[in-house]
């Protein structure tokens, strides 16, 4: 079989497949936001829904997060995926980056990248090519034999994402990976570019030898769109790679929704007008772990844990009503069915404070520093890092601690001699006030929020990027402690370190950064659930090893997070643990839910400005 470009491409305006006119009508879906066990479910009810095609993101940091050390196993089984679509019928559209956006940690860029602070991203910079030829040099050899003129399932492979919207508009840096996926891919695979729907856009975004596509929502004018498409690629198939069913929640946001009417209608419209659409997203998945990405436009705009979209598939697969509306624009088929989740409370147990655990979280010890280290200079990418140091001289008034720079990316836990004394946040709180006596402890713990994905701030360096001022003095003599809590915590702890954890653990809530414990037995059920942290403040929780994603309810507006049902045990007791960053409430209590919370009432609404993933 072959996807042709000639003949029926130019003369009738369509794509061919197999000597015929073709058209897809694809959802994109993300395999790094699910668990790869649900793979199979996800793919067979995009097919029951009618569509002939999934398009996926790689992305480049999850499968090379330390540079040279590449991981294509368990969750990042990219050929798994492809395999899992092929057997389901579903023709696939690559999308490989090197960017990808996608609300995902620093637009999928490792950010070992920034080790060269001046590295101009997405550019035809030397250090960056290099490290994006030598990447791709693994990558696509990977992808050949999955071509679909290979007998494979892959029908189109986009070049770059979305880059008109970026500032470089290096035509060179285009050029160039034209001439890379061509080398690794050969000359007669479809590539093509993905703009959003200004000139601006697809004037940077396109290259000649590349198919130009664009992208809306539902709240443009289909035929001006398709229009704009036509002077930028005057002959072809008219095709939009991001059709939006919904749309991304920042922490502190109103969950997003897109009509589900409007959404099926302008769906049946583009497909009546022979246009090939892909619907981003169908099921949008978790930002598990620190995987999620963040915006800067007026400021920092963190991205939450679930990635649900409010999309025809929910965040656990479910069908929603815009799923069984979207079917039915495309045709009718079989039924789905659902997953009963589990419901239960458990109570958790205080461990202990971060101070007392460095032991067991930094076994290397800290690295002295005048001044304080980003974590990029440590060689730590993601979560957490502890900054020490002592209080210069006596503080018996309140004496404000500030961050004159605003170098606090993204927010700090400040505590003095293990009491907490508050945060400094990026953006937002750049000053607070100290006590203490001369030679006091001053514990800094910064957290990475995750890496702006979008615009011209992706060179997002995280950790203490400038000195603290307390009163008139700089702060220096640091200790800083690289934190390897998922490491401690995948390998058993704070579980089996109970028996020889030397000093007590606390009792009831304590104000800063506290570890809590508990179990969850199942009763012989692994079901999917939803964990609500009622009144708890701000945090990470694990599941059985396993990095759930960021809890901050507070904040909102998602109060739950997914769990999904085969990350359990139905015959042990399932291992939670929960770093609470700010304050846990009186009962340190977690629920178990039997369905998702994503809307906060409490949320406080800001705007959210429209933009491409």
């Amino acid at each position: 079989g072959s996807i042709t470009k000639p003949s029926c491409y130019y003369k009738n305006n369509c794509f061919q497949k197999d000597g015929k006119p073709f058209q897809y009508v694809s959802g994109s879906i993300h395999y790094s936001r699910i668990p790869h066990y649900y793979w199979k479910d996800r793919l067979l009810k995009m097919y029951m829904a009618g569509l002939n095609a999934v398009q996926i993101y790689v992305p480049w940091n999850f499968h090379e997060e330390k540079r040279g050390v590449y991981n294509f196993s368990g969750d990042r089984d990219l050929e798994n995926f492809l395999d899992l679509a092929n057997q389901t019928g579903l023709l696939v559209i690559l999308r490989p980056g090197p960017y990808i956006c996608a609300e995902w940690e620093m637009g999928g860029l490792p950010a070992w990248l920034l080790q060269k602070p001046n590295i101009v991203l997405r550019s035809a910079d030397t250090d960056y090519l290099e490290a994006v030829n030598t990447w791709m040099a693994v990558l696509l050899p990977k992808m050949r034999r999955w071509l679909y003129t290979n007998g494979g399932n892959i029908i189109s492979v986009q070049v770059e994402n979305e880059y008109g919207s970026y500032y470089t508009c290096d035509y060179n840096y285009m050029r160039h990976l034209r001439t890379l996926f061509q080398f690794f891919l050969g000359d007669d695979t479809v590539l093509f570019t993905t703009d959003g729907n200004t000139d601006r856009e697809m004037t940077c975004g396109t290259l000649e030898g590349m198919y130009a596509t664009i992208d809306f929502g539902t709240d443009v004018n289909i035929s001006q769109a398709f229009s704009r498409q036509r002077r930028f690629e005057p002959r072809g198939p008219l095709v939009n790679s991001e059709f939006y069913t919904g749309w991304l929640d920042h922490w502190g946001d109103q969950h997003a929704q897109v009509d589900t009417q409007k959404v099926s209608r302008m769906l049946g419209e583009m497909l009546s007008m022979g246009a090939s659409v892909n619907m981003y997203m169908f099921e949008g998945g978790t930002n598990f772990g620190y995987w999620n990405g963040a915006d800067h436009d007026n400021r920092f705009r963190s991205v939450v844990t679930s990635y649900d979209y409010n999309a025809p598939l929910s965040e656990a697969g479910d069908p929603t009503e815009k799923l069984l509306a979207i079917r039915d624009t495309i045709s009718k088929v079989t039924s789905l069915t659902l997953n009963l989740p589990i419901r239960d409370t458990i109570t958790m147990v205080t461990s202990l404070t971060l101070n007392l655990l460095l032991g067991t979280l930094s076994p290397q010890g800290p690295v002295r520093s005048q001044y304080p280290l980003s974590f990029e200079e440590m060689n730590q990418y993601y979560g957490f890092m502890l900054y020490r140091t002592k209080l210069p001289r006596d503080l018996p008034e309140d004496t404000p601690l500030i961050s004159p720079l605003n170098g606090v990316h993204d927010r700090a836990y400040v505590s003095v001699c293990g009491v907490f004394q508050g945060l400094l946040e990026r953006d937002t709180t750049l000053v607070m006030n100290l006590t203490g006596k001369q030679g006091d402890q001053v514990d800094v713990l910064v957290e990475n929020m995750g890496r702006v994905n979008f615009g011209s701030k992706i060179n997002d360096f995280k950790g203490l990027l400038s000195n603290l001022i307390l009163g008139k003095d700089v702060l220096t003599d640091w200790q800083i402690y690289p934190l390897d809590i998922d490491g401690a915590i995948a390998s058993g702890w704070p579980q089996s370190g109970q028996r020889r954890s030397l000093p007590d653990p606390v009792r009831g809530p304590s104000d800063g950064p506290v570890f809590y414990q508990g179990t969850l037995t199942t009763n012989g059920l692994a079901w999917d659930t939803f964990l609500r942290l009622n009144e708890w403040t701000k945090g990470q929780v694990w599941i059985n090893g396993v990095n759930l994603g960021r809890y901050w309810p507070k904040r909102g507006p998602q109060q739950t997070l997914y769990i999904p049902g085969p990350l359990l045990s139905p015959t042990q007791p399932n291992n939670i643990t929960v770093l609470e960053l700010e304050r846990a409430p009186p009962h340190t209590r977690v629920l178990f839910m039997d369905r998702p919370q994503l809307n906060s009432t409490s949320g406080k609404t800001s705007q959210t400005t429209d933009r491409q993933t």
